[in-house]
């Protein structure tokens, strides 16, 4: 049976220095993935990953539990991103990275394809939106969180969070209507 976040949370509290690897290993994709939305270089969003779980795990005894746990890193992991992002526009200009494809480590085994693909659109359909959209639409639909705990993580009014969340899935609207319209070719 999967142990909950709040019961290794409490081991770790207790001594048990190997439920950090099992955070670490729950969260680390998805960590990544928001800080990735952020910076667009995956460097950088490994860098503010990194740091946004030395900031959660050096600061656990100061979690009280009012959301879950996951929302808590996700604010972490944004105000690292975001503080990453401020150091990298005051340094001079350098040749920029090649972004990588984020790749999932564990993927659901029953995941059928056409969630997959469905999945697989959103994450490139995000990879071309300003940050402030991605971050929003990345919450929401690939990490899977509310408009409040949406608000919580990013500090944005929630009725910012909904504007944002309106104008990123018209974006993304286009993008499907893009990748699937039919545009019948004339001639022969």
């Amino acid at each position: 049976m999967k142990q909950s976040d709040s019961d290794i949370i409490e081991g770790i509290l207790r001594g048990e220095e190997h439920g950090y690897a099992i955070l670490l290993q729950r969260y680390r994709t998805r960590v990544y993935s928001l800080a990735l939305r952020i910076l667009r270089q995956s460097e950088e969003a490994e860098e503010a990953a990194q740091d946004a779980f030395i900031r959660a795990f050096r600061s656990l005894d100061r979690f009280e539990g009012r959301s879950r746990f996951s929302t808590w890193l996700y604010r972490i992991t944004y105000n690292s991103a975001i503080s990453h992002a401020a150091r990298l526009r005051r340094q001079p200009p350098t040749e920029e990275l090649e972004e990588e494809e984020h790749r999932s480590d564990a993927l659901p085994s029953d995941l059928r394809i056409e969630q997959q693909e469905l999945r697989d659109l959103v994450t490139d359909a995000i990879k071309v939106m300003r940050p402030e959209y991605a971050v929003v639409l990345t919450l929401f639909y690939l990490q899977e969180q509310g408009y409040e705990e949406i608000a919580e993580i990013t500090g944005l009014p929630l009725g910012t969070v909904k504007n944002r969340l309106h104008r990123a899935r018209a974006q993304l609207r286009r993008a499907v209507i893009r990748k699937y319209s039919y545009v019948p070719q004339t001639g022969p």
